[in-house]
Order: C-alpha cells, then sequence, then structure tokens
C-alpha cells in the first residue's frame, strides 16, 4: 500500500476522508489504478461453514468439546415467566406474615448462665475403675447419696469407717431403677477409693430397710468384684447392723464367689450399743429410722425376759 497517497487522504484536522474500498477491482476502467488489497468478508454467522468464527480452522479446540449451538434448546415464549407485580407481592405479604407469626409462637430460648453451666458441670462425674473410665450421673442418685459416709476413724493412723446405710437405697419399683443402681455402683466405689487411704472397716446398716430397698444379689457380686485388690487386702471388718434374715441368706449364697479370707472379716452386730463396743461412734451417722428401730428391739428384748 502506498503510504504518500494515504497521507494524502487525511485532512488536515486529522480525520480519515478516504473513500470506502471496493469491493472488487475494476480492470475496465480507462484511468490505472493501484492495486489495493480488500479485508478479507468475515462470515459472522453461528454456523460451522468454511470462514465462520466457529470452523474448525479458527477454533483451537478438541474435537469433543465442540458445540452445536443449532441443537441447544432454547426457551420460546410461552415457557417464560410473566412479571405480575401485584400477585408477587402478595405472595411476598403473605409469606412475611407467616414468618411473623411462627416467631411469635415460637417459644425463646432460655439462656444460659455461666453459674448454671457450672451446675450442669457438676451433675457429671468421671472416675477410673480399675483403669477404665466411667461417667456418673450425678443428678439421678443425688437422693441417694447418704448411703455412704465416712465415719470418722479408729485405732492409730488413718484407719477409715465407712459406714453404708441400706436404707438409703432406691425403691425396686422405680421405672429407671437399674439405672439409677448403676450409677449408684459406680458411686459407692469411687467414693470408698477416695476415702480408704490404709485399713478401714465397713459398718452395714441393715436395720430399717424393707424388702424392696434391698440391693440383688447380682449388685452386691458386682460390687465385690470390682472393688481394687488394694481395697480388699486392706478390709480389716466388715460389721453387719440389725442382720435380717435376708442379708444372712444373701451372704451365704454368696460364699462360692467370694474368699474364705474375706468371709472371716464379716460379723454380725445385733444392737448399736454393741457396735460402739467396736468402735468409736463419735463420727458415724446413725439415720433416726435405725435409732428408732434399735430402741423398738431392746424394748422387746427387755420385754421377753
Amino acid at each position: 500500500m502506498d503510504i504518500s497517497q494515504e497521507d494524502d487522504m487525511l485532512s488536515p484536522d486529522g480525520s480519515d476522508n478516504r473513500p470506502d474500498p471496493p469491493s472488487s477491482l475494476d480492470l475496465n476502467g480507462a484511468h490505472p489504478q493501484r492495486k489495493k488489497l480488500a479485508a478479507p468478508e468475515i462470515n459472522l454467522s453461528l454456523d460451522q461453514s468454511e470462514g465462520s468464527i466457529l470452523s474448525d480452522d479458527n477454533l483451537d479446540t478438541p474435537d469433543d468439546l465442540d458445540i452445536n449451538v443449532d441443537d441447544l434448546d432454547t426457551p420460546d415464549e410461552a415457557d417464560s415467566l410473566e412479571y405480575t407485580g401485584h400477585g408477587t407481592e402478595l405472595e411476598w405479604q403473605a409469606e412475611q406474615k407467616a414468618a411473623e407469626v411462627s416467631k411469635e409462637e415460637a417459644e425463646p430460648i432460655p439462656e444460659y448462665t455461666a453459674e448454671e453451666e457450672r451446675q450442669d458441670a457438676r451433675l457429671w462425674r468421671t472416675v477410673v475403675i480399675g483403669e477404665q473410665e466411667h461417667r456418673i450421673d450425678m443428678k439421678c442418685i443425688e437422693p441417694y447419696q447418704k448411703v455412704i459416709s465416712h465415719g470418722g476413724y479408729y485405732g492409730d493412723g488413718f484407719n477409715a469407717i465407712i459406714v453404708f446405710a441400706a436404707c438409703f437405697l432406691p425403691d425396686s419399683s422405680r421405672a429407671d431403677y437399674h439405672y439409677v443402681m448403676e450409677n449408684l455402683f459406680l458411686y459407692v466405689i469411687s467414693t470408698l477409693e477416695l476415702m480408704v487411704a490404709e485399713d478401714y472397716m465397713i459398718v452395714y446398716l441393715n436395720g430399717a430397710t424393707p424388702r424392696r430397698k434391698m440391693p440383688g444379689l447380682g449388685w452386691m457380686k458386682k460390687c465385690y468384684q470390682m472393688i481394687d485388690r488394694r481395697l480388699r487386702k486392706n478390709l480389716k471388718r466388715f460389721i453387719i447392723v440389725h442382720p435380717s434374715w435376708f442379708i444372712r441368706t444373701i451372704l451365704a449364697v454368696t460364699r462360692p464367689f467370694i474368699s474364705s479370707k474375706f468371709s472371716s472379716k464379716i460379723k454380725y452386730v445385733n444392737s448399736l450399743a454393741e457396735l460402739g463396743e467396736l468402735i468409736p461412734m463419735e463420727y458415724v451417722h446413725i439415720p433416726e429410722s435405725i435409732i428408732k428401730l434399735d430402741e423398738e428391739l431392746k424394748e422387746a428384748a427387755e420385754t421377753n425376759k
């Protein structure tokens, strides 16, 4: 292309006043003209014919990625969604009202204070018995925690007196009796390990306990088996106060499951006065029901003389 001729075509103000290029060369004209190359015609159609921008020559993509636009389904006017301003607004208002009613009817969630969180943490206690971790539901056994208590010491050193009051056991008529007894069992064993440092004795208060509150044979056997070997060895005496026919039978049945050494540590005591001759009673808590029973048994014994 001639650069000088292009310069002549520019107007003084810099605008391009060149005539439109011819679409073909005029070979029959009288005046000879320099040859001008016209830009190739570009086919902007969406088919893949020769020269189209979608032809295989112009697309640098694999064959399996070619898309035929003609085969694509396009929504026609019948399928389009018509906007109805009033209807949409009414539906939106209805949804807003329903949300407000639902919000009003929903019960507010109570706030969980720090104090309540601390109390909730105390409802569960994690203990380790026999190298195995257990969780105790402290809430369910709260009314029965008096079943085991510390009765002070006897002799020299830290020889503990552990008091077990059967009258504080749960009633077997409870629907959750087995669940309560399971957690109470873990509580008794873990508390026993905490209370005992050296030699100790257990005072089992059997009196004033109705039959429905007496622990079953399986529960007592499990307690004995779960007691740590150290606790079995350090137990010096197992005193049963006001023994009933039932408790005597239970112990007789369990003899095959317990050692002869343990059996030799069992001692029956028929009154609180007799118990006072064996251990100091200053810190031993005796429930009122057992004190009343002891007085009745004492009066009956004096009457029969």
